[in-house]
Parts: C-alpha cells; structure tokens; sequence
C-alpha cells in the first residue's frame, strides 16, 4: 500500500490486473467515492510506500463507460514507478492517486471530424477517448491511426476490433497490419484531413512530427499529451544544491536528492519531459560541471554522452552543477 500525499489524496482498491502485451499490464481500480475525471487525462501515483516519488499515467478508464478507474502501464527496465506497478502490486493492495489532470481531452471539442494517433502506450489515453466518442458523440467521423513496434505490442488488441482503425507495425507484420511507420502517404489518406482535430499521443519524437506535418497539411487543431509532476517541497532543514544555467543566464537552488528535472520544474527552468522514465529523450540538458549519476542514456549518442549531455529525468546530481 503507497502513502497519502499532499498531490494524491485519492485511496483506490486494486480489483484485478491483466496482461495486455509482453512488457504492458492493466490495473483496474475500485474507488468508493465518486473519483471525477474526463476522457485522455492522467493521474499521479504515489509509488512503493514513498510519498516523495510520484510518477504520472494516463487513466486508460473512459468516465460513464468503464466499470472501474484503469491504469495502463509499461514496464521500464529499472523504472521506479512501472516496475513496482506492474511487477509487485497485487490484487487488494491499495494505490494513492492524485485527482485527474490535463487538457488533453475530447469532451470539450465541437469538431464533427476527428483523427486520432497514437503509438506505443500512447494508446491508452486515445482508448480512453475513443470510447467516449462512441459513446456521446456516435454521429462524429473518427479515423484513428496506431502505431506499433510489432502487432503483439498493440495494448487493447480485442478492443480496437471494435472500432475502424488503421494498424501500423514496424517489425513482424501480420494481416490486418500495415508494414513501416506513420508516413505522410498514410496520412493523406484520411478524408478531410484539414478539417479534422487531431488527437496525438505517443513519443516526443513521434508527437513532434506528426504536429510538423499536418499543420503543412492544413491541420489548425492539434492537441498533444503532456504529463506534469510536480516536485515535492523539501524541509528546511534540508541541505540543498546550487545551480547555474548559462543561456539564459540563471541560478537555482533544489534540494539535495531531487532529480535534475525536478530541480528545473520546481524553480521554473524551461525544460521539456514526457515520459519521466529515461526513454523518450525530450528532457535531453547539457552539464558543463558538477558530479551526478544517471540511471539511463537511452536515446543519447556517444557523442553526446562525451559532451555531457544527460536525461534530466534520470540525473541525480551530487554536487552543485552548471548548465548549458
């Protein structure tokens, strides 16, 4: 059972969990009270009996459809919050989460078109609203793109049967499964592409990408997923790091044992992140002095590595520290 923390007052149940895809699980929640949320928000966990270390989840859950709060998670190698959430926690345990966030949600959208995309666990939250247009927008044109490693990765298989949706796998294609990745070519397929509000989840990279392109398309409304994880005030009594940013040039202070990015967000130091685990690279900073440990280079070249250039998420910085 995980703590209570200021950010995540809600105390929900464990019901049951399922195995999506070889490296995804399912844990469904009971919660008894009404636990308010919109279809494509995210939610804090509290995570492993440690009320400083929160990670963020989409709900994969759909509000008025879903018979209990859903979250979708992947397995990270080393990951602190995926690991503990889909290799110890068991049925009865119970998992303290934050109230729903987020603005990337469908509900407040009058489009009549809609195009949805989505790679890697950048499905759930695009599960999540896509049963909400089935179920409250019925008359709304919905095209959906999902984007795959291999057809065993893709989580909701059985569901998506359900639906029209073009799959896209990169290795080992089988039927009902386009070979390669979202193109340009697949994307002008879809019908009154200019007219629709996209919908995108999934890498930065990806995300980055799919924005770039169809706005050359004549695409206006494109939302994208984008987690926040607020840090966790430190006592006074803490001792605390320094920090030095060049361009622009600033100074900050956080608390020793924050990681780099929490140090940034906290003191309001413009820095992108999205997964939070180490994987998607968007939180990519330069150090130019100090001493720190990383717990992954995913994505990160040797070159890079040679010229200093860290995951803020996965740097635990252990002396004061300059930046680029």
């Amino acid at each position: 059972m995980t703590m209570p923390t200021s950010h995540c007052p809600w105390r929900m149940q464990v019901h049951h969990i399922q195995q999506e895809t070889p490296d995804v699980w399912t844990l469904s929640l009971l919660c008894h009270d009404h636990y308010p949320y919109r279809a494509g928000q995210y939610a804090l966990v509290s995570i492993n009996q440690r009320a400083d270390t929160l990670r963020a989840y989409s709900l994969s859950s759909t509000p008025g459809v879903s018979e209990y709060i859903q979250l979708t998670v992947r397995r990270i190698e080393d990951g602190v919050g995926s690991g503990w959430l889909t290799q110890q926690v068991r049925r009865g345990d119970y998992l303290w989460l934050s109230d729903a966030q987020g603005h990337f949600t469908c509900d407040n959208e009058a489009s009549d078109k809609v195009l949805l995309l989505a790679a890697g666990c950048g499905v759930t939250p695009i599960m999540s609203m896509r049963r909400w247009l089935a179920k409250y927008r019925p008359a709304c044109d919905v095209q959906t793109i999902v984007n795959v490693r291999s057809p065993q990765d893709l989580i909701f298989a059985r569901e998506w049967s359900h639906y029209a949706v073009t799959r896209v796998a990169e290795h080992d294609v089988t039927p009902g499964f386009i070979a390669g990745r979202l193109s340009e070519a697949l994307l002008q397929q879809v019908p009154d592409l200019a007219q629709r509000t996209v919908f995108c989840c999934g890498p930065a990279p990806y995300m980055d990408w799919a924005e770039a392109t169809l706005r050359r398309f004549g695409v206006t409304r494109f939302l994208r997923e984008q987690f926040f994880t607020p840090p966790v005030a430190a006592s006074a009594d803490v001792e605390r790091l320094m920090f030095s940013k060049r361009s622009p040039a600033t100074t900050f202070s956080a608390p020793r044992g924050n990681s780099l990015l929490q140090a940034m967000e906290s003191n309001g130091v413009p820095v992108i992140a999205a997964c939070r685990e180490g994987v998607c690279g968007c939180c990519k900073t330069q150090v130019l002095a100090g001493d720190y440990r990383v717990t992954s280079t995913q994505t990160l070249s040797e070159r890079e590595l040679a010229e200093g250039y860290v995951l803020a998420c996965s740097c635990q910085p252990q002396s004061d520290l300059v930046l680029a």
